[in-house]
């Protein structure tokens, strides 16, 4: 069994222990509004407040791939440093047995910044978007990899209709075409193996051409294996508009906020 393969288990176990119910992409929406605030991903994506490539910087503090990448970790101040250096958006790991990971970290977060929040997990049931929204996320990642087509496009739907984004990830060419199937304003090719868990900057260059090819006013957002400028710099070649960085910025020297920048060139 793959670590992937593991993830999903436990994950399933997870969502078995939640309350049952049926959402309806109302239910999910007044979810949004009963938080009074509203920030919005893509937009941010799009218009970053620092750089030429928007940064999606992400609070994480460990992998099955690299274990303990932070032993300090205090989130909200990892957070507050990432605002302070010009990221976009923030990516907060929810995941708690494999990635040390917890929604209370979003919460929290949400309380401190006032950037967009990706919730940074691995969806199988539309009951973890309704989780998402109440403890402070604007944007849900779907990774292809983990969902057949009609819960792809149902919890899609689901999101985009209630007010959240939705970063669609992708690893490979199977994949970006199922994705282009429901055509999603915001996709994400991660460049490392899901197999192999080895990482090639060389993923997003081969699947942006496709993209693009199919869907030119796609945002395509590059994650996994960036650690310096030049790597960004690559990225943006293929048309990359974001990147999504984590273990670089999280293994530094603790200052986030010089790590960042050195990637945004600014």
């Amino acid at each position: 069994m793959t670590i992937l393969e593991k993830i999903v288990e436990q994950k399933k176990r997870e969502v078995d222990a939640l309350p049952a119910r049926t959402l309806a992409a109302g239910d999910l929406h007044d979810a949004v509004l009963e938080r009074n605030e509203s920030r919005d991903f893509l937009a941010a994506l799009k218009s970053p407040p620092r750089g030429d490539v928007a940064l999606i910087a992400e609070v994480k503090k460990a992998s099955p791939s690299a274990g303990l990448i932070r032993s300090d970790f205090d989130p909200v101040t990892i957070a507050r440093r990432y605002e302070l250096a010009g990221a976009a958006c923030i990516s907060v790991l929810t995941d708690e047995q494999f990635f040390q990971g917890s929604l209370d970290y979003l919460k929290q977060i949400r309380a401190a910044v006032k950037l967009p929040l990706l919730r940074k997990d691995f969806m199988i049931d539309e009951r973890q978007i309704l989780e998402a929204i109440e403890w402070g996320a604007d944007a849900i990642l779907l990774i292809v990899a983990i969902l057949d087509d009609e819960r792809l496009k149902k919890f899609h739907e689901l999101s985009t209709n209630a007010g959240l984004a939705a970063l669609v990830e992708v690893h490979d060419e199977e994949e970006l075409d199922r994705a282009l199937a429901i055509r999603p304003p915001l996709i994400g090719v991660n460049n490392r193996n899901l197999k192999t868990f080895n990482v090639d900057l060389g993923t997003t260059e081969r699947l942006a051409k496709k993209l693009f090819a199919a869907q030119p006013d796609a945002l395509l957002v590059a994650e996994s294996g960036i650690h310096t400028r030049a790597d960004v710099e690559r990225l943006k070649a293929t048309g990359a508009k974001a990147i999504l960085v984590g273990e670089s910025l999280m293994r530094g020297s603790g200052d986030e906020v010089a790590a960042a920048r050195s990637l945004l060139g600014v």
